[in-house]
């Protein structure tokens, strides 16, 4: 997610651009913030995320409340994490309107420590150094500057598996035990054979998957290179396994196995609760999205088999301190809590986002999820995480991926040639390379 996540979210996460304008009078005042920082007392600390971050959903805030009296957490959120970037750049270009604590998304951190690294607080200066040994390596170095600044703590990581409705599934005549899905679903392949199997008997109004472009996304995120290559070249054009996951996402288009439904849209989070799709790519953090979106009565509807094609990555997130907050010092401690190994245990028993914690990751190896018809999700999203890759990140990493789903839209949704979309996907990284 957070996928992110966001992931974004996300992700993520809910009426994005009507909310833009309030936001930036919402998410607290900017400032130097010194004097505040040293001030003591009562405290009000701004959080500003994208989609689910699920702190709020945990009781985590609440709890930080109770252990530091005086301390008040008011979070705004934006559903579409584009939008939120957008909102959060703008912002920060002229230096007012930012939040004390405010979410980046694992697909633009490379560009917050490669581009606007003097936007945002060095948390060593608060003793951040000596958490590194709590988190995975590429989570902590992602953040981190050539001159060893660390601009951000990491939340949460995006193992991935397949989500999937059993009462869907059942009405169609395939089978719903999780591991026989697995086997029949090990390969792509299968997968999209499945879903014409799906397609010939679905209920209706229901679809195999929600969008292509989850399909794509879910499929590059089983690859170590996918935009840049180690040496921070742009290699999409030329890169296999973009043109793999593209292929499959388009097949699925033409083959109509897809909803149709752009993610993170109004519709995308009322097919949840009517059915309008039976399986969905699914990373750790939207378990909480799912759970948000299809309600109670969707509880032991859902379970979670292990992905096709092999393990994966999508999303999480990073919590940063803006040069600009206000209360930079309170902010720090706040996500210094908030990304220890016991709120994120906590936070992937509750909500579902897998820990970027270390030590969090032997906390939850047991974990069940009663709503996911009792799925072992400290198993599957655990073993996921340990077989995935460690995935090479470029400046525009986030900005290419969303140009190339914008494109699979057009497909499924206007019937744009794949051909054509795809020359319109380089058109749309051309502009957003300048």
């Amino acid at each position: 997610m957070p996928i992110a996540r966001a992931a974004r979210r996300a992700a993520v996460r809910l009426g994005a651009v009507a909310l833009t304008g309030a936001l930036l009078a919402a998410c607290g005042s900017g400032g130097s913030g010194g004097a505040s920082d040293a001030a003591g007392g009562k405290v009000t600390l701004t959080v500003d995320l994208f989609g689910s971050f699920g702190y709020k959903e945990a009781g985590l805030y609440a709890e930080y409340e109770k252990l530091h009296p005086g301390v008040t957490i008011k979070q705004t959120d934006t559903e579409d994490e584009q939008d939120y970037w957008k909102s959060l750049q703008t912002r920060l270009a002229g230096g007012g309107g930012l939040a004390d604590v405010q979410g980046v998304e694992v697909g633009r951190i490379a560009s917050v420590t490669q581009q606007q690294a003097d936007r945002f607080e060095d948390l060593a200066k608060y003793g951040a150094n000596d958490l590194k040994d709590q988190f995975a390596e590429a989570k902590w170095s992602a953040a981190t500057t050539k001159d060893g600044r660390v601009l951000g703590l990491g939340t949460d990581v995006g193992p991935e598996a397949m989500c999937y409705r059993t009462d869907l599934l059942a009405e169609a005549g395939l089978p719903t035990d999780r591991e026989e899905l697995a086997r029949r679903w090990a390969t792509w392949d299968g997968y999209l054979e499945l879903g014409k199997q799906y397609k010939a008997k679905a209920p209706r109004g229901s679809a195999w998957l929600d969008s292509v472009g989850s399909l794509y996304t879910i499929m590059i995120g089983q690859e170590e290179e996918r935009y840049y290559d180690a040496s921070g070249k742009l290699v999409y054009e030329e890169n296999p396994a973009v043109k793999a996951a593209w292929d499959a996402a388009t097949e699925a288009a033409g083959a109509g196995l897809s909803a149709k439904l752009d993610q993170w849209s109004p519709q995308w989070n009322q097919a949840f609760a009517a059915g309008s799709f039976a399986t969905i790519p699914c990373p750790a953090w939207m378990l909480g999205y799912i759970k948000g979106q299809a309600g109670d009565a969707g509880k032991g509807k859902w379970d979670i088999a292990k992905l096709p094609g092999g393990a994966g990555n999508w999303g999480g997130s990073y919590l940063t301190v803006p040069r600009a907050a206000a209360h930079k010092k309170e902010a720090y401690e706040l996500i210094k809590w908030l990304t220890a190994p016991e709120q994120q245990a906590k936070l992937f028993r509750k909500q579902g986002n897998f820990p970027s914690s270390t030590g969090a990751i032997a906390k939850v190896a047991d974990a069940k999820d009663p709503y996911f018809s009792g799925a072992p999700i400290g198993r599957i999203f655990g073993d996921a995480a340990k077989a995935a890759p460690v995935q090479i990140l470029g400046v525009h990493d986030k900005n290419v991926a969303d140009q190339i789903t914008n494109a699979l839209s057009e497909v499924e949704r206007k019937g744009t040639a794949p051909d054509k979309a795809w020359a319109n996907a380089r058109k749309g990284v051309a502009n957003v390379m300048g």
